[in-house]
């Protein structure tokens, strides 16, 4: 069986789909680099994040030059696109340097005529830049050839310039130059593609203005994605907050309600009460942290306790059983609060006798368990099954927990009537020096 060999007419397009294959893949996996992603993103820049483009760029597009003079691999010289792409996204100064350098590998193997073009790119694209606004420039797309008379037509009627067309005309004007350069003082002087027949010539412009429009959309859909993940921070964030913000007016509610209870038969009691209320509500509209260490977490829990304790005196025991390691574990803050307050409320409060809650923690791998356990009346099987659902202590700290951590976390309750009942919080075990904030 003989080789098949390709005619120059099919090798030039494979090389064509090449530098499309060359540059999208270049432009994404730079899109996947955190500071090349942040100097797309915002559109004022200083010159160290510049000099960063500026570099990102560099690198592989003289790599892709030497690669052709050395490799005869014509698909990665994308010097053209490359300075116009790096002037028209971070200014004309970046694009002539992007281009200048890049140039260097044809420079030294004797093409003259690429330093000054490649600058002159550069500077081509920085100057649309500078003119245009900016959001033309990342909804660029090549496809308004298809419509260009009638933006022909507007433009000459509102004696206005469309960007998008001045966009898509630029590359073309620039391998027309090149074009024209190359084929006067030929190949040695400055590469370009030659073509047999005016369709490859053709084929060679569309692959131009092609090399220019992908990464755009790449990039452009990169800020985009940013932009949504960072709303949906946000979101998640407020949606955090106005859970958070739930709990404390109902604790409000339950406390004032106890104070006024106290006020006739004990006004000692209740005046002491109402200091240690507003020593706390102090202490939390200070507070703006989503999320504290356990360690925190039970600090806030001991002044809440100190309220409890001083309404029901000696009836009321608060046992710890806190292992050394969990205290540093990140847990949303206010998190353990409802959690006794219901052990009290509905436990302990109508209990004849003295009562206990006993509140444990311990770590079982990457996971932190906090038990809330009352000796109670406990809870019946009809209770159990509406206890997620009814109600705002349990309910808010399952939501909350939903919404943070998704299915690595969640709140179970158990117990049967006259035994006591159990809240257990499993967490994923975050470490202080970890912390991150909504």
């Amino acid at each position: 069986m003989q080789p098949k060999f390709l005619s120059a007419e099919q090798f030039l397009l494979v090389t064509l789909v090449g530098k499309l294959a060359v540059i999208a893949a270049l432009a994404t996996m730079l899109a996947r680099y955190r500071r090349f992603r942040h100097i797309l993103i915002f559109e004022r820049r200083d010159w160290p994040d510049r000099l960063a483009f500026a570099l990102g760029l560099i690198v592989p597009l003289t790599t892709g030059v030497a690669s052709r003079i050395l490799l005869n691999y014509d698909a990665a010289d994308l010097m053209l696109e490359g300075a116009f792409l790096a002037g028209l996204i971070a200014g004309p100064y970046t694009g002539g340097l992007v281009g200048g350098i890049s140039a260097v590998p044809a420079l030294i193997a004797g093409e003259w005529g690429a330093l000054p073009f490649a600058v002159g790119a550069g500077f081509t694209g920085g100057g649309i830049r500078e003119a245009s606004p900016k959001e033309d420039i990342w909804s660029f797309s090549p496809f308004i050839v298809f419509s260009l008379h009638k933006v022909a037509w507007r433009m000459l009627r509102d004696l206005k310039i469309n960007w998008q067309v001045a966009i898509l005309l630029a590359p073309v004007g620039l391998e027309l130059i090149r074009r024209t350069i190359g084929s006067r003082f030929g190949l040695h002087r400055i590469f370009y593609f030659e073509t047999p027949s005016s369709w490859l010539t053709l084929a060679t412009y569309v692959a131009t203005v092609l090399t220019v429009s992908l990464p755009i959309k790449i990039w452009n859909n990169a800020r985009i994605e940013h932009r949504v993940q960072e709303q949906e921070k946000l979101l998640l964030a407020a949606k955090i907050e106005a859970l958070k913000s739930q709990i404390n007016p109902h604790f409000l509610f339950n406390t004032l309600s106890s104070v006024s209870s106290l006020i006739r038969s004990e006004p000692d009691t209740a005046r002491t009460v109402i200091q240690k209320l507003s020593g706390l509500l102090r202490k939390l509209m200070r507070s703006h942290e989503q999320f504290v260490t356990l360690r925190e977490e039970l600090d806030s829990i001991d002044e809440y306790l100190a309220i409890e304790v001083i309404r029901f005196g000696p009836r009321l025991n608060v046992e710890k059983q806190i292992a050394a390691d969990t205290l540093d574990v990140i847990v949303p803050s206010m998190i353990l609060q409802p959690l006794v307050e219901n052990a009290i409320k509905h436990g302990l409060a109508r209990k004849v006798g003295r009562g206990r809650i006993t509140i444990r923690s311990r770590r079982d791998g990457d996971t932190l368990r906090v038990d809330v356990e009352d000796d109670g009346l406990g809870i019946s099987d009809d209770r159990l099954q509406t206890a997620m659902s009814s109600g705002i202590g349990l309910s808010n700290v399952h939501e909350r927990l939903r919404v943070i951590y998704g299915a690595n976390a969640r709140v179970e309750l158990s117990g049967s009537p006259g035994l006591g009942a159990c809240a257990c919080l499993e967490l994923p075990v975050l470490i202080a020096e970890e912390q991150i904030t909504a």
